[in-house]
């Protein structure tokens, strides 16, 4: 993999994942890139955070993972759709860089959350990250739009702490326009996970006149709840921190002039959760 060795001093860590990060894997030849994805000894980085309070239990680190299947109307990232945006980085690079925080995680009751683009578009390098993690002592969490679940064996389920799992919409057709995926893969991995008692984050974002249907926010609701491994709703509201993205990457922004939602929609939504004995966020 002797493409990536001139882009191993480009920073890891950035102040937070909405800076602009586009073609530092450009130069990965197609052959390396298949590779890293089926050995999982690459992968491909936007970025490391740290300091983060709501990716997970306590004070966390966040790497985040560039491809992503999805392409979400709100999206605040997407320069992490294409996967060569990211850094290329070994495995060996990754887990250093994590074990710098191993202790200060631990004493902050905190942990490493693995998010993107989806994860599991690099299912190898996601799988070998997280069981690093899980081998320092660190709490594991796993930040995913659920459709690729079927990717993960039980037992490579076993390293991952907590599934923070975006449920995005309910109506199948809603669901398809706002994300161009299909809904089903989402549901039987939420159900998967229950079977095997996992403990889960929902996460929605609420965008007006887009998800904030009161049906579909009920069906989500029952769901939820009835899966009986669900620890809290995160209710997440639009904002527009990410728009300069589309604009810089010369992407046709669908939601430009739509506005983060009032309090009271956010309310109304946390009580339709909360109606169905959920806790919410």
């Amino acid at each position: 993999m002797t493409e990536m060795i001139h882009l191993n001093d480009t920073a890891l860590v950035a102040q937070s994942p909405f800076e602009l990060r586009v073609n530092l894997g450009g130069d990965v030849g197609e052959l390396d890139v298949r590779r890293a994805l089926a050995t999982g000894e690459m992968g491909f980085l936007h970025s490391f955070t740290t300091g983060s309070s709501v990716d997970g239990p306590g004070v966390r680190v966040v790497a985040w993972t560039t491809g992503c299947q999805f392409r979400c109307q709100y999206c605040h990232n997407p320069d992490t759709w294409n996967m060569t945006n990211g850094i290329p980085v070994t495995l060996e690079r990754a887990t250093n860089e994590l074990r710098k925080y191993r202790h200060g995680l631990r004493v902050m009751s905190g942990g490493f959350t693995l998010s993107g683009g989806e994860p599991l578009m690099q299912d190898r390098f996601a799988v070998k990250l997280l069981a690093a993690a899980h081998k320092m002592g660190i709490h594991t969490a796993l930040d995913t739009n659920g459709s690729l679940g079927d990717r993960l064996s039980d037992a490579e389920l076993e390293n991952i702490d907590l599934v923070l799992l975006d449920i995005k919409g309910w109506n199948p057709e809603r669901h398809f326009k706002l994300t161009g995926a299909q809904i089903a893969p989402v549901l039987d991995f939420a159900r998967r996970l229950s079977a095997q008692k996992k403990p889960v984050w929902v996460r929605f974002v609420l965008v007006p006149g887009l998800t904030d249907v009161p049906e579909d926010i009920s069906f989500i609701a029952k769901f939820a709840a009835g899966l009986g491994n669900v620890e809290r709703v995160d209710v997440l509201p639009f904002h527009q921190m990410g728009r300069f993205k589309w604009k810089d990457l010369k992407l046709s922004y669908p939601l430009d002039v739509v506005q983060p939602p009032s309090r009271r929609l956010v309310e109304s939504v946390c009580h339709q959760f909360r109606a169905e004995g959920l806790t919410t966020y």
